[in-house]
Parts: structure tokens; sequence; C-alpha cells
């Protein structure tokens, strides 16, 4: 198995954060690595289109030759595949719940901050767009504080006392946003708090860079 994949970018961070975790807890899953290098538009080019015709990353080729292309999928894939040790566990309802909060950081959260963060000093060249930029942190907002609200009943981590897809999705949107040196999180103390005690995690520590 191999994923291609691009440091910074926020849906393979998502996966790397994964399989980090899952290393960590003494699950060997033997994936490659391959960075494709985007700044040299190598995910345009025609190697990179036969894996995913979308031009992006991650790409995940499985060992028959198939390739997985949606970040959540890739990680949905590794939990049924090495089902011993996978993260989302309990209840049907525990585990409905942690989906729902998955989601809700995914959809609300992460594509607005990508945007955010193009739109304020895009890595990839971009004309700054302040209006566009402001609109966006608007509409962070009621999702953030929803976050904030979560972790006001003094769970450690997004879904409860255990790591997550939903804290690999909002770090990997965190560690894109802080590296066009710009802040999303404003007065939120719990989301502060949670932000440092994922990133003192021995696998956070191994894939973030910044």
């Amino acid at each position: 198995m191999k994923l291609y994949m691009v440091p910074l970018a926020p849906n393979p961070t998502k996966v790397m954060l994964y399989i980090a975790e899952r290393e960590e807890l003494g699950t060997d899953m033997g994936i490659e690595q391959v960075i494709v290098n985007t700044v040299k538009g190598r995910h345009k080019e025609p190697e990179h289109l036969a894996r995913n015709p979308f031009g992006t990353v991650p790409a995940f080729e499985l060992d028959d030759g198939r390739f997985i292309v949606e970040s959540l999928a890739v990680i949905s894939y590794l939990e049924d595949k090495f089902p011993e040790g996978a993260l989302l566990a309990g209840t049907p309802e525990d585990k409905a719940i942690a989906r729902d909060i998955e989601r809700v950081v995914d959809l609300r959260i992460a594509r607005a901050m990508g945007g955010f963060a193009h739109a304020t000093n895009s890595p990839l060249g971009r004309a700054p767009d302040p209006e566009l930029a402001a609109t966006l942190l608007q509409d962070l907002q009621t999702p953030l504080n929803y976050l904030e609200d979560l972790l006001g009943d003094g769970r450690p981590l997004l879904t409860g006392d255990g790591v997550s897809i939903a804290d690999f999705t909002l770090q990997a949107s965190l560690q894109f946003v802080r590296f066009v040196d710009a802040d999303v999180m404003g007065e939120r103390p719990l989301l502060r708090a949670w932000d440092e005690r994922y990133r003192a995690r021995s696998a956070a520590q191994k894939i973030l860079k910044w």
C-alpha cells in the first residue's frame, strides 16, 4: 500500500496523523508514503492523474493496484482492514456521535479554514482576497463555538477520552492556517487547550511541522 501525499496539505495530513496514531498503538500497517511535489505541478501530470483523476492528494494505492482518493474513505478502509485497535469504537451511539463530530469538523470547519488560508496568504501564490477571508472567518464562528461547547464537559479530545478522526481533521487544517501565519480560534480557551494537548502527542509531533 502507498499513500501519495503532501506533508502540509490538510487531507493527506489527516491520513498521516491517523496512521501515526495507529502505529503508536502498535498497528504496523506497512504503508509507504510518497511525496507528490504540488509546487512543481506534479499532481497535474499524467502519472498522478492516473492515480487520482481530480489532480489532488491524497491518492491511496491498494495492494491490488486500485486507488482511493478521498481521505475519509482511506481512513475507513484502514479501520476495516486493521480492526484490532480501531479508533472508532464503542456502542453504535458512541460511533454515531464520533462520526457526527468529524463531519461537522470536515464540512463546516476544515473547508472554510482551507479557503481562509488561501484568501489570506496562499502557499500556492493565489492573490489575497480580504473580503472572502472575512466571510469565511465569520462562517467559522458557529462551528468553532460548537467545539468549544463540546469541550466544556472536560473531555480532553474532541470526541471524548480517545483520539479520533475529528482530532486529525481539525489539527490538519489548523496546521495549514498556522503555515500562512494566521489564527482563527479567537477567544476560545478550551479549544486552545485542546490544540496544545493534541500537538503534544507523540504521533502529532512526528507529523505536524508547523
